[in-house]
Protein backbone atom coordinates (compact mmCIF):
# COMPACT_ATOMS: atom_id res chain seq x y z
CA UNK A 1 0.00 0.00 0.00
CA UNK A 2 1.40 3.37 -1.03
CA UNK A 3 1.94 6.03 1.60
CA UNK A 4 -0.70 8.74 1.51
CA UNK A 5 0.48 12.27 0.79
CA UNK A 6 -1.47 14.35 3.31
CA UNK A 7 -1.97 18.07 2.82
CA UNK A 8 -0.82 20.36 5.63
CA UNK A 9 -4.45 20.82 6.73
CA UNK A 10 -5.13 17.07 6.70
CA UNK A 11 -1.95 16.36 8.68
CA UNK A 12 -2.95 19.02 11.22
CA UNK A 13 -6.38 17.42 11.64
CA UNK A 14 -4.84 13.97 12.10
CA UNK A 15 -2.23 15.08 14.63
CA UNK A 16 -4.14 17.76 16.58
CA UNK A 17 -4.12 17.31 20.35
CA UNK A 18 -5.34 19.10 23.43
CA UNK A 19 -8.92 19.83 22.47
CA UNK A 20 -11.80 19.42 20.10
CA UNK A 21 -11.17 19.05 16.39
CA UNK A 22 -13.74 19.91 13.74
CA UNK A 23 -13.09 18.58 10.26
CA UNK A 24 -15.20 20.42 7.70
CA UNK A 25 -14.52 20.06 4.00
CA UNK A 26 -16.18 19.45 0.65
CA UNK A 27 -17.31 16.03 -0.54
CA UNK A 28 -14.45 13.95 -1.88
CA UNK A 29 -11.79 15.96 -0.08
CA UNK A 30 -10.58 13.09 2.11
CA UNK A 31 -12.48 13.72 5.37
CA UNK A 32 -13.13 10.02 5.94
CA UNK A 33 -9.51 9.08 5.26
CA UNK A 34 -8.32 11.81 7.65
CA UNK A 35 -10.72 10.71 10.38
CA UNK A 36 -9.78 7.05 9.94
CA UNK A 37 -6.10 7.94 10.24
CA UNK A 38 -6.81 10.07 13.31
CA UNK A 39 -8.75 7.26 14.98
CA UNK A 40 -6.04 4.71 14.18
CA UNK A 41 -3.36 7.05 15.56
CA UNK A 42 -5.35 7.50 18.77
CA UNK A 43 -6.19 3.85 19.40
CA UNK A 44 -2.73 2.53 18.51
CA UNK A 45 -0.84 5.05 20.64
CA UNK A 46 0.41 2.78 23.42
CA UNK A 47 2.01 5.66 25.38
CA UNK A 48 -1.13 7.83 25.51
CA UNK A 49 -3.91 5.38 24.70
CA UNK A 50 -7.51 6.08 23.84
CA UNK A 51 -9.43 2.83 23.69
CA UNK A 52 -11.56 2.16 20.63
CA UNK A 53 -14.52 1.63 22.95
CA UNK A 54 -14.01 5.09 24.52
CA UNK A 55 -14.58 7.03 21.32
CA UNK A 56 -17.66 8.63 19.87
CA UNK A 57 -17.45 8.95 16.09
CA UNK A 58 -20.45 10.70 14.61
CA UNK A 59 -21.45 10.81 10.95
CA UNK A 60 -24.51 12.07 9.08
CA UNK A 61 -25.65 8.83 7.43
CA UNK A 62 -25.83 5.15 8.36
CA UNK A 63 -23.84 4.34 5.22
CA UNK A 64 -21.06 6.72 6.30
CA UNK A 65 -21.01 5.17 9.79
CA UNK A 66 -20.72 1.65 8.32
CA UNK A 67 -18.01 2.80 5.92
CA UNK A 68 -16.08 4.49 8.72
CA UNK A 69 -16.17 1.36 10.90
CA UNK A 70 -15.13 -0.85 7.97
CA UNK A 71 -12.19 1.40 7.11
CA UNK A 72 -11.02 1.62 10.72
CA UNK A 73 -11.31 -2.16 11.06
CA UNK A 74 -9.34 -2.70 7.84
CA UNK A 75 -6.61 -0.24 8.81
CA UNK A 76 -6.27 -1.77 12.29
CA UNK A 77 -6.12 -5.26 10.77
CA UNK A 78 -3.29 -4.04 8.55
CA UNK A 79 -1.42 -2.77 11.62
CA UNK A 80 -1.89 -6.17 13.28
CA UNK A 81 -0.62 -7.90 10.16
CA UNK A 82 2.52 -5.72 10.33
CA UNK A 83 2.93 -6.43 14.07
CA UNK A 84 1.30 -9.83 14.69
CA UNK A 85 2.61 -10.10 18.26
CA UNK A 86 1.26 -6.73 19.35
CA UNK A 87 -1.32 -7.66 22.00
CA UNK A 88 -2.40 -4.05 22.48
CA UNK A 89 -3.45 -3.74 18.83
CA UNK A 90 -5.36 -7.03 19.09
CA UNK A 91 -7.15 -5.76 22.19
CA UNK A 92 -8.15 -2.60 20.33
CA UNK A 93 -9.51 -4.73 17.50
CA UNK A 94 -11.78 -6.51 20.00
CA UNK A 95 -12.80 -3.22 21.62
CA UNK A 96 -13.64 -1.77 18.22
CA UNK A 97 -16.80 -3.88 18.19
CA UNK A 98 -18.04 -1.70 21.08
CA UNK A 99 -16.98 1.60 19.52
CA UNK A 100 -19.79 4.12 19.16
CA UNK A 101 -19.67 4.89 15.44
CA UNK A 102 -23.10 6.15 14.48
CA UNK A 103 -25.25 8.92 13.09
CA UNK A 104 -26.04 12.02 15.09
CA UNK A 105 -29.71 11.08 15.36
CA UNK A 106 -29.02 7.53 16.57
CA UNK A 107 -26.58 8.82 19.18
CA UNK A 108 -29.14 11.32 20.47
CA UNK A 109 -31.86 8.66 20.44
CA UNK A 110 -29.68 6.24 22.44
CA UNK A 111 -28.91 9.03 24.90
CA UNK A 112 -32.62 9.69 25.35
CA UNK A 113 -33.38 5.97 25.79
CA UNK A 114 -30.74 5.71 28.52
CA UNK A 115 -32.11 8.78 30.29
CA UNK A 116 -35.84 8.60 29.55
CA UNK A 117 -36.57 8.77 33.28
CA UNK A 118 -35.15 12.31 33.30
CA UNK A 119 -37.38 13.44 30.44
CA UNK A 120 -41.06 13.39 29.51
CA UNK A 121 -40.36 10.84 26.77
CA UNK A 122 -41.94 7.40 27.05
CA UNK A 123 -39.36 4.58 27.31
CA UNK A 124 -41.04 2.70 24.43
CA UNK A 125 -40.75 5.64 22.02
CA UNK A 126 -39.25 4.97 18.62
CA UNK A 127 -37.36 7.03 16.12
Amino acid sequence: MADVKWTVEQKNAIEATGGTVLVSAAAGSGKTAVLVERVIDLITDEENPCGADEMLIVTFTNAAARQMKEKITKKLSSKIKDEPDNRYFKKQQILLSNAKICTIDSFCYDLLKLNYHKTNIEPGSRL
